[in-house]
């Protein structure tokens, strides 16, 4: 073996822990902190959800308060409109 080997991988492992500590360890805790954000973003956005959701919900129930409220008239003014004759459209006069 050669004698020089043990101090260069000596001097290898130090450069290489030197290496770490100033290059690596930074980078890891700029991936935690982008990691972090992300997910404060993400509860944000699921919170933003479930108050819309909140509000269709209760959209929705108000909804089918008022059709249970009418019983099946709707239904049946629905069908009386599909009996009337289309409206024809007339073209509007120019107003120049």
């Amino acid at each position: 073996m050669n004698p020089l080997l043990i101090p260069i991988l000596g001097i290898s492992c130090g450069l290489l822990a030197i290496f770490g500590g100033v290059f690596v360890r930074p980078w890891f805790k700029l991936k935690e902190q982008r990691m972090a954000m992300e997910a404060d973003m993400i509860a944000e956005k699921a919170a933003q959800y479930a108050s819309k959701q909140a509000v269709l919900e209760e959209r929705v129930a108000v909804l089918e308060r008022i059709i249970t409220d009418q019983g099946y008239s709707i239904a049946k003014e629905i069908e009386e409109l599909r009996s009337l004759p289309p409206r024809q459209l007339e073209p509007k006069p120019d107003l120049r």
